[in-house]
């Protein structure tokens, strides 16, 4: 009943896919119409997602014996800690999906947060679980595109994204928003999606595993963490300290989807809750109570899934490259 509730929230037509190389689709106008092509993909795989993984759609680093959910929250901790978020403070979460690191992070450091998404089904969504999660009196959402922010300059104490301003077509232009908004002296922190040092442009194997993630994950374009880096100085903002987490992760962070790997914690994201729940959205469209095309959404999340392994496992990706930077107090510092 769950995946089926899941199916009937799909929409019943996509031109999502036309943007990818896969399907004749260029860079070049990836990131023309950047807006488009991730509210698509969103509206496609927001049901998926929670179904499979939760309210907090995004990767971690773990510890042995640590569950997925466990270290997902300490993970949002992290990231708190790191901001140095005190009661009270107005904080901006920038791509929040449907609000799960939202409210979290809003619980664990008693401030109050603003999510940042362009995408109308996860707002409403992300809606309602705050208000079943009692957060809805301090926490909110703005529908708007985080590369032209509906924000006053200078407006919030604190401002984080996970792993989705790698959705930006240009991080300069995203970072430069971000820095507009902030505080000064005040903190920006973020995971990014990054092409490792160790990936190689040349290497036509790499090439197809960076092309799987991005028309499985709705990317424009994968960057470098150097690129990443690059484009917060430019932006104006000071580095403090970054670091690619998933280095030296005691548990890597792809095991969730690795088919070789079996949970209970996890089933439906193991080979046999996968294979499960793909002969459901079989027979569910084929009976006609699924939208037609919940297949192909399937397909294409399973083919992301399996570039997203690959590349953890060569490690040439990773979706936990951390940074924490710092507005100057003043454009002279």
């Amino acid at each position: 009943m769950i995946l089926l509730g899941v199916l009937l929230n799909l929409p019943r037509n996509s031109w999502y896919e036309k943007y990818h190389v896969y399907y004749g689709g260029a860079e070049e106008e990836r990131k023309a119409n950047y807006s488009d092509m991730v509210n698509k993909y969103y509206d496609l795989v927001t049901s998926f997602y929670e179904f499979g993984w939760g309210e907090s759609f995004h990767f971690a680093p773990r510890f042995k014996g640590e569950s997925l959910r466990e270290s997902i929250k300490r993970h949002e901790h992290f990231l708190a800690l790191q901001l140095g978020l005190k009661p009270g403070q107005k904080v901006l979460d920038v791509g929040c999906g449907i609000g799960g690191p939202l409210r979290e992070i809003a619980r664990f450091s008693s401030t109050s947060v603003t999510g940042l998404n362009n995408n109308e089904y996860q707002i409403s969504r992300g809606k309602e679980l705050n208000r079943i999660a009692g957060v809805d009196r301090t926490c909110d959402f703005v529908k708007a595109d985080f590369m032209k922010m509906p924000f006053p300059d200078n407006s919030f104490d604190a401002v984080y994204a996970i792993e989705a301003t790698c959705h930006a077509p240009d991080a300069y232009g995203c970072y430069s928003e971000i820095y507009r908004v902030l505080k000064p002296g005040q903190c920006f922190a973020a995971y990014e999606w990054c092409m490792t040092d160790a990936f190689n442009p040349h290497n036509q194997e790499h090439q197809k595993i960076k092309a799987e993630i991005e028309i499985g994950d709705g990317l424009p374009d994968i960057r470098s963490t150097e690129q990443c880096i690059d484009a917060l100085k430019k932006a104006g903002f000071e580095v403090i300290w970054s670091k690619d987490l998933a280095a030296g992760s005691p548990v890597p962070w792809y095991l969730p989807l690795d088919t070789t790997h079996f949970s209970l914690n996890s089933f439906r994201l193991t080979a046999v809750g996968r294979f499960f729940t793909k002969n459901m959205v079989k027979a569910l469209e084929y009976l006609g109570l699924a939208p037609k095309g919940s297949q192909r959404v399937q397909d294409f999340l399973e083919k992301a899934a399996q570039g997203l392994v690959e590349g953890g496992r060569k490690e040439i990706f990773t979706p936990l490259f951390f940074f924490s930077a710092r507005k100057p107090h003043s454009e002279s510092q």
